[in-house]
This record gives C-alpha cells, structure tokens and sequence, in this order.
C-alpha cells in the first residue's frame, strides 16, 4: 500500500492492497489467524485449520472477532527501482497490458480535465545505487506534491473556474525521474493534503469503460474536481470478500479536496461502477449496501454462515456492520 499507518488487523481485514499483476492485497500474504469470536473462544486458523474461517476471516471487515494474532508469509528486506514519468493517457490505456506484465508493481494517475497522466512503474533490484537526492526528494515530495499541491487545491476551492488550469500545471509539473530505495521508502508517500476517497476494484478488463465514463462525470459535474484519479492492479485471490475474489482486478480510486462538494461525483461514478461488477474498497467511502453488495461476491452466504455461528448475537456488529452485512 502507499500509507503505513494502519494496523496489520485494520488493513487485512478491509482489504488494503498495493498494485502489481502478481501480487494480491495485503491480505493473501496472511498465513494464520487467531480471533476472539463473540462467543468468547479463542480460535486459530489456517488453510489447513478451520479452512472455512480462514476464508472469511482474512477480510472480515472486524465482524466475526477480535483478531489476536496474525501470522505473515514475508520476504526479506528488498530494493526498489523507481521509474516515474509523465504520459499521454491513450498511449498508456493503449500498452496497458504490456506495461502490467512488465513491471513487478505499476500505477498511473489520470489529472482530470486533462490528457495527461502520472506513470509509476517499481521493480525489484538488487542494489541501491542510485538513490534520489535529498533535494529532489524534497522537491517532487514534500514541496510540489504537499506545499504547493495543498496551496493549489486551497485556490481552486475558492475559485473553481481555476480547477482545470490546476489540473493541467499539476500534470506538467512532475518531471520524468528514476532512482532506488528501500520498498518501505518507495512505495510509501507522504499524504499531508486532506482528501475524501471512493476506490472500486473492477474486472480488469473493463478498466477503459470504466475510466471513459468516469471522464464524462467529470466533465458534467455542477463543480471541479481538484484531486487526480489513481489506477492500480492486483491479481486475483480466494477470500471470500476480498475485491479481487476470483479476478484479476484494475482499482479506480477517486478523491475531492477537504470541503468540496464530493456526493454526486462519487454515487455517480459509483453507479457505473456497480453496473461493471465492481466491489467496493471496504476502507474508503462507499454508499452500498448488503443488497446489492451480496451479487458482486460469490460466497456472500458463506461467509454469513460463518459470521451466524462464530458471533450469533452480533458482538461485533455496528450501524455500519448491519447496512452492509445485513441482519
């Protein structure tokens, strides 16, 4: 993922995933589970032990117990190199499927208003011999992606009609750059402007649908959009209500600046996402619930199954918890 700050429990279990054709979300690197039911027992599982709770409990949105201890499938410590660069989007959309078998890790950010997007492609190496310096670091970071970026999004919420002017500097304004770091280091980004975010997992193959429709909402908005659109890849896993269940998966992520109108934006873009099959980021705001949610996932029941028997008197249950699981 590129935000650490979550715990192991928190990010498991709603499903947080990084990008990357071989690499699932953080939640298939999971090799044992030991919860707390509602019952109060303690229970340990696996692929070998309890299969059934494993399945469902990997991403559980907290609903069937308290997760104690999780055991994690690691690799040790490696290097990334970083290539990032600017893009015509067509050309991209175009050498999509060449550019995700090519890369252990690739992402692309699309500014809105624009034709422009943001290419980041990381590959494992085995040494750090070109690191960033500390003053690009800085620059492309913390000043023009944080100062600049926030100073930018507080001018376009006061005057609107400057969002895709915004837009189009910011897309020009990240140079092409490459350099090594430890993984920690590249993947993870220091997010210091406030945004609300809406992120679908989609069939990877209807990615440009996806993407068309979502330019055309943008374009009708009664308002500016300030935040670009981030796309990410994963590949496809067997938990039960994880959004990569059973497919490969393309993730459109979509963002407003801290008080700008975002509702019809998002419940728009959601409606397409919803009619492509998509399933929503379990983390982010979504306005779904267990009736339409259950078609999207296959073992919907079964993993309710598992929640009637391991928490019948709903201990852990919320409003939340019931719109989306149901009663």
């Amino acid at each position: 993922g590129d935000i650490d700050a979550q715990t192991v429990a928190g990010a498991i279990s709603t499903g947080t995933h990084g990008t990357g054709a071989g690499h699932g979300c953080l939640a298939t690197f999971v090799e044992a589970i030991t919860l707390v039911t509602g019952e109060g027992e303690v229970l340990r599982c696996s692929a070998e032990e309890n299969p059934d709770v494993f399945a469902a409990a990997r991403v559980s949105l907290g609903a069937l117990g308290v997760l104690v201890e999780v055991t994690l499938r690691c690799v040790d410590a490696f290097v990334l190199h970083a290539h990032e660069r600017p893009a015509p989007l067509d050309d991209v959309l175009a050498d999509l499927p060449t550019l995700i078998e090519a890369h252990d890790h690739i992402e692309f950010y699309w500014f809105p208003y624009t034709e422009r997007v943001q290419v980041k492609a990381n590959d494992r190496v085995p040494a750090d011999d070109r690191p960033l310096s500390r003053l690009r670091g800085w620059l492309d970071d913390e000043f023009l992606s944080n100062t600049v970026f926030a100073g930018a999004c507080r001018v376009g919420r006061a005057v609107p009609a400057l969002a895709p002017t915004i837009s189009a500097i910011s897309a020009r304004a990240l140079t092409e750059r490459r350099y090594t770091g430890r993984s920690d280091a590249v993947f993870c980004t220091s997010r210091r402007v406030r945004f609300v975010e809406m992120e679908y997992g989609l069939p990877r193959a209807a990615l440009g649908e996806a993407l068309a429709a979502l330019r055309r909402i943008v374009d009708g908005l009664p308002f500016k959009v300030l935040f670009p659109v981030e796309v990410r890849f994963t590949a496809s896993d067997d938990i039960w209500l994880s959004h990569g269940y059973g497919r490969d998966s393309a993730y459109l992520a979509i963002h407003q600046y801290v008080g700008m109108p975002y509702e019809p934006y998002f419940t728009a873009f959601e409606r397409i996402a919803t009619e492509l099959g998509g399933r929503p980021h379990w983390g982010k705001l979504h306005w779904r619930d267990a009736e339409s949610l259950a078609p999207a996932y296959p073992r919907w029941a079964d993993f309710r199954t598992v929640r009637d028997r391991l928490d019948p008197d709903r201990v852990f249950t919320n409003p939340h918890l019931t719109r989306l699981l149901g009663t």
